[in-house]
């Protein structure tokens, strides 16, 4: 299988929380969050919809990415989010 590292960011349907994550396999990561079938953080806020992704060439790199941006302020996070997806659709509906 091939692995293809990304970062991503969940909301919640009313934007007020967000998650980032990390994975190798963006598809199935987001498939896991929308179905909750892994109780946790995502599970509790209903935090499945996938509003900005970016892709990587190393899992080290994403690592180091994903690390970064959780320490960056929701203004911030909000402003990288718009960049790409102004309307905050569900990318994953148009991706997969």
């Amino acid at each position: 299988m091939t692995k293809h590292p990304c970062v991503y960011i969940l909301s919640s349907p009313n934007k007020n929380v967000l998650y980032i994550g990390v994975t190798s396999n963006l598809p199935a990561r987001v498939w896991q969050h929308k179905s909750k079938v892994v109780e946790g953080f995502t599970y509790k806020y209903n935090v499945s919809k996938l509003v900005y992704y970016e892709a990587h060439d190393s899992m080290e790199s994403a690592i180091t990415r994903e690390k970064q941006l959780k320490t960056w302020n929701r203004a911030w996070k909000e402003h990288l989010v718009a960049k790409m997806n102004p309307e905050w659709k569900d990318l994953y509906k148009e991706l997969f």
